[in-house]
């Protein structure tokens, strides 16, 4: 592996769990056994992401409102307007950053983080709080406000909370209950007249949005919810054949179009039935076809807010991969080479989640950590 100029502690740590992060094909294998080198996360490993997280979800500057202000009275701070969700550059970043955390506590009770991390939350998810995010959603011209991207973690960190046994979490649930509402209230009433789905590898894709919605509708028991996403889902999808994945990315992407969408169907569809799909949606992956999506994307410039989406994309690629490898059946050869690329991309991006850039550093440690829970 090339020395980097620039090391940095989480980057130091992954190069000791993951000791080969080269992308040559000649170092690859068809051994699925000797691939699998992308170990659970441990308690070390969480303890750097959390302080990743914490570093970010009470830091209100820099930040980038998607702010529609309707008169002068609403030229605010993004505190003033988001006194949750303030942090971490902007909105949904903030969003996820409190999913991870709540993640990373669930699984590790005894992280060294343990009273920081219930400090911030406790303090960002406060009652009082929330009921004026939930004010600000209800106000005019918001009707578009981080749909679908934002509203899809807002149910994902709230289902996170569904299940987890912990006094605190329980208030914290308890509390963004009537955000969640409010979400699930724009689903149900903007999904029926979107006619299309939205494609675009980044945030308002449309199955992104509506496969972490479909967790929190069948985590929480929410019918209606469930039964419209599925149907959407359905309705957009089912048809779809021989996808354009040859001409992915684009050079902001931060999430898949062609794989998000089977990771989606994979969630719909009875394992028999998403196979068959699957196999007409992206033929030619037994031939390692296409190449482009197959392998991990160069990211030139960490720096850069939209190129550094190409450190998500590796690592999204990689969560739908995984996920969409479990479903197939052991007859299907895309199985293994799904796998085996998935390990690859995740390897690629792993080293770089705190490269010493915010453009980054902001949100990159939540991808990695869901990313890691599909294994």
């Amino acid at each position: 592996m090339k020395t980097l100029l620039k090391i940095s502690i989480l980057y130091s740590l992954f190069l000791l769990v993951f000791p080969s992060c080269s992308n040559s094909k000649k170092e690859q294998t068809t051994d699925k056994s000797e691939l699998a080198n992308i170990p659970d996360l441990t308690k070390e490993t969480a303890s750097n992401f959390a302080q990743i997280a914490l570093n970010c979800i009470q830091r209100e500057y820099p930040n980038k409102l998607s702010h529609v202000m309707n008169d002068a009275s609403e030229v605010q701070s993004p505190k003033e307007l988001h006194p949750c969700f303030y942090g971490c550059f902007d909105w949904h970043s903030s969003v996820h950053g409190h999913w991870m955390l709540v993640k990373l506590l669930k699984s590790f009770p005894d992280i060294p983080e343990n009273e920081k991390i219930r400090t911030a939350l406790s303090q960002n998810l406060s009652k009082e709080n929330i009921l004026k995010e939930v004010e600000y959603l209800h106000q005019s011209n918001r009707a578009s406000f981080e749909r679908t991207y934002g509203w899809s973690w807002l149910l994902k960190l709230t289902a996170e909370l569904y299940t987890w046994n912990d006094k605190q979490g329980s208030e914290w649930l308890e509390n963004l209950q009537p955000l969640a509402n409010a979400i699930e209230e724009r689903y149900i009433f903007f999904l029926p007249k979107q006619e299309f789905p939205i494609r675009r590898g980044v945030h308002p894709n449309t199955a992104f949005g509506i496969s972490f919605a479909l967790d929190y509708a069948m985590v929480a028991e929410r019918e209606e919810l469930k039964d419209l996403l599925l149907s959407r889902a359905k309705d957009y999808y089912m048809e779809d054949e021989n996808s354009a994945a040859a001409w992915e990315p684009d050079g902001d992407d931060f999430l898949s179009p062609s794989l998000m969408e089977a990771d989606l169907m994979s969630r719909v569809l009875p394992a028999e039935e998403f196979n068959n799909w699957f196999n007409k949606f992206l033929p030619g992956i037994e031939w390692e076809r296409p190449e482009n999506l197959l392998h991990p994307i160069p990211v030139s410039d960490r720096s850069d807010p939209k190129i550094v989406h190409l450190d998500g994309l590796n690592l999204s690629r990689a969560w739908c991969m995984f996920r969409i490898s479990k479903t197939l059946p052991e007859n299907n050869p895309d199985k293994q080479i799904l796998y085996q690329s998935a390990v690859e991309h995740a390897n690629a991006t792993l080293p770089f989640i705190a490269s010493g850039n915010y453009e980054g550093e902001h949100w990159l440690a939540s991808f990695a950590v869901y990313m890691l829970s599909q294994l």
